[in-house]
């Protein structure tokens, strides 16, 4: 089981533009980014912090829209997600720059280039790193992300992951009279509704594959990807579309598939897997409590299933699991990792501020093998 990003260590900021002087309108950004940020911050999705996802709209300066960003950056431990809607424009040697309202085509001084957005997230401290694009040429922002040399020296991150609305060279789509643009409405769909048949939880791979097919069969623009290392798993959200399959069809599988303990990263991802033991079951509280060696009673089991914390002590943890069926060496590492997580829970979860580098420790000394050359 992969959990989802840690909402008190992540940071979200959405950003749009609908308002142009001399360009097109696109009146269907501003409802973009409304939809998204109750998404992100329901609690049956990433349940973020309101205070952790920022909403930029208008943005009419450089420094509107990237000083959020660079603050969202600074604090993030676990994920940093940033989003952007609005005309993606080309300078004059053809390089992404993101349209702000005043914005000219073929002049990226008067927006913001994607390889200054890119300076800001690549040097943040967040173990993961997501940007989403919902423009025009986006796809352009792939090459950016993996050009033959860009790729070792700027772009090698473990936990990149880039979601673009349009190929290279291709245009995002907008429809007319449609509330949300062709692609941020489809991925809006897909995190409240979720997708019949996967997991209890959807990675940004699986989303990426609907978002392919549903826009493709629909003849609009089919986004791109590019993903570092692990990035595609990363959680983006829970399925609500998730059912259990009925306990006769896993029997009949064979050996129940448990959450797995080494993917309990947070505490919150802990309490979700012992709510998915009792799914998997497919047995009732009341069931479990006859069941359960040493015995629990129906409500406490209920508070248990029902926590915000880990449980102080182990003894009705383990019982739980006994009544749900796991075999004991499982449990002992269930219990292990309840420690561990119990250790961090007690931590101070207040974000510090990244330390201040000097100049010459910025991300590329980072990189792997790279090292810096004697003056």
């Amino acid at each position: 089981m992969r959990s989802l990003p840690d909402p008190a260590e992540s940071r979200a900021v959405l950003v749009g533009v609908s308002r142009y002087s001399a360009l097109e309108p696109l009146p269907a950004v501003a409802n973009n980014l409304p939809a998204l940020a109750d998404v992100l911050t329901d609690p049956t999705s990433w349940n973020l912090p309101a205070g952790h996802c920022r909403v930029v709209a208008e943005p009419e300066a450089q420094r509107d829209m990237l000083d959020p960003v660079k603050e969202a950056a600074d604090h993030a431990r676990d994920t940093l997600l940033v989003y952007f809607a609005g005309h993606g424009l080309l300078d004059g040697r053809g390089e992404l720059f993101f349209g702000l309202p005043l914005s000219v085509q073929g002049h990226s001084y008067t927006g913001v280039t994607y390889q200054a957005l890119r300076e800001i997230v690549t040097d943040c401290a967040a173990q993961r790193l997501v940007i989403i694009l919902d423009c025009c040429m986006s796809g352009r922002a792939l090459g950016l992300m993996g050009g033959e040399h860009l790729l070792a020296d700027q772009a090698e991150i473990d936990g990149s992951y880039l979601l673009a609305a349009a190929p290279e060279n291709g245009r995002a789509l907008a429809p007319p009279g449609e509330t949300y643009t062709a692609f941020t409405g489809e991925l809006l769909h897909i995190l409240q509704h979720g997708i019949t048949g996967q997991h209890r939880q959807l990675d940004l791979n699986t989303v990426y594959q609907r978002l392919r097919s549903e826009l493709a069969a629909k003849g609009r623009p089919t986004p791109q990807k590019r993903d570092r290392n692990t990035a595609g798993r990363l959680v983006l959200a829970h399925n609500r579309a998730y059912r259990p399959a009925p306990a006769s069809s896993r029997a009949a599988a064979g050996e129940t598939a448990w959450p797995d303990p080494d993917e309990f990263h947070t505490p919150l991802a802990f309490l979700e897997a012992l709510a998915e033991a009792r799914e998997l079951t497919g047995l009732t509280i009341p069931a479990l409590s006859e069941r359960a060696d040493p015995p629990v009673a129906p409500a406490t089991i209920s508070r248990l299933l029902n926590r915000t914390t880990l449980p102080a002590t182990w003894k009705t943890t383990g019982s739980y699991l006994t009544a749900c069926g796991l075999h004991p060496e499982q449990i002992t590492e269930w219990q292990a990792a309840w420690q561990r997580l119990r250790a961090q829970e007690r931590q101070p979860s207040t974000p510090q501020p990244a330390p201040l580098r000097s100049p010459a420790q910025t991300w590329r000394s980072r990189l792997p093998g790279r090292r810096r050359k004697s003056p």
